[in-house]
């Protein structure tokens, strides 16, 4: 059992294999933000929402989605959109795809807030469009690139601590500890903060200035503003020039922008971004309809959204891009 636990956190197949049979049990159930702070008062079991129905079989609509963890398969999927195609693709992952020119081809640029400066500071080019389609656009995997994704090196320990420490009897050790920790020492793990009034926990991303291109609370000057918009109007451009019918822009606020009201030093970054006269693409807007939202859009145990959340964004989704 021990080299089973072992291989599986070396090895992806074999942590998934462990997954499936239940050996390994899933331990951001309970939310990434529980998974890291331990603390059970921002426990919460991951909900299972629920889609609206739509038709896509007569739809002329193609939809493509470069996005982050929002967007991933788990929360979003084609399933929501009245749409014929659906083809989504993570930062920093390469994808090719053929564009159908008697379709209407729509493309969103997803980011949560505390990547978006990282993600627009630097050319986009995840999605590749291949003109010839007497092309396979799917690209070739080299052992190389096999190999590094069955072996990842970088996390291995963080697998290892999943294999190991996943089960419920793991969680309640490590619920003392931190709760001694908080009432002692009022420390915390030192990858969440909570909020000034400990009704809420966030990524510390989310509130440490130090992490400038990270915090919704770091500096942000209307030069950084200008090059970010600048840089987002010149990939919707070049999306265009490859065949693309229309580019919309997503950002996603923190969980820490929308909940953390007691803070006076929100740099602003989403409305400024989203309401500058230099920006030539439509944005989908859930900031200001999270702000006034009564109940949180967002999970009180993670850093995503709720079901109530979600549905807002892919209203805003359908409703700004006409779907």
């Amino acid at each position: 059992m021990a080299l089973m636990l072992w291989a599986g956190g070396l090895s992806t197949t074999v942590s998934h294999w462990l997954y499936q049979v239940g050996v390994i049990v899933d331990d951001y159930r309970f939310g990434d933000l529980y998974r890291l702070s331990a603390l059970p008062q921002f426990k919460q079991a991951q909900p299972v929402c629920q889609t609206v129905p739509v038709s896509s079989d007569t739809s002329s609509t193609h939809l493509y989605i470069i996005g982050d963890s929002f967007s991933e398969e788990q929360r979003i999927s084609r399933a929501d959109f009245p749409v014929s195609h659906y083809q989504r693709v993570a930062w920093e992952h390469r994808q090719r795809t053929q564009l159908d020119s008697s379709k209407r081809n729509i493309l969103i640029l997803e980011s949560v807030e505390r990547h978006f400066r990282e993600h627009f500071a630097i050319p986009v080019s995840e999605l590749t469009v291949e003109p010839d389609t007497s092309h396979d656009p799917t690209p070739r995997v080299t052992l190389g690139k096999r190999l590094n994704s069955e072996f990842h090196r970088s996390d291995v320990e963080e697998r290892l601590e999943s294999a190991l420490f996943s089960q419920g009897w793991a969680f309640w050790f490590k619920e003392l500890k931190a709760q001694l920790t908080l009432k002692w020492f009022d420390r915390v793990n030192t990858g969440v903060s909570l909020s000034t009034d400990r009704k809420n926990v966030f990524v510390r991303l989310d509130t440490d200035t130090t992490k400038r291109l990270n915090s919704s609370f770091s500096p942000l000057t209307n030069r950084e503003v200008e090059t970010l918009v600048d840089s987002v109007n010149a990939v919707a451009e070049r999306y265009k020039r490859l065949g693309f019918d229309e580019v919309y822009l997503a950002i996603i606020p923190n969980k820490a922008s929308i909940l953390e009201t007691g803070r006076t030093d929100y740099n602003r970054l989403i409305e400024r971004v989203q309401q500058s006269p230099r920006l030539r693409v439509k944005p989908i807007d859930v900031f200001s309809v999270y702000k006034m939202t009564k109940t949180s859009p967002y999970m009180l145990s993670d850093t995503h959204w709720n079901c109530t959340g979600r549905a807002i964004w892919i209203e805003q989704v359908r409703k700004t891009a006409h779907l």
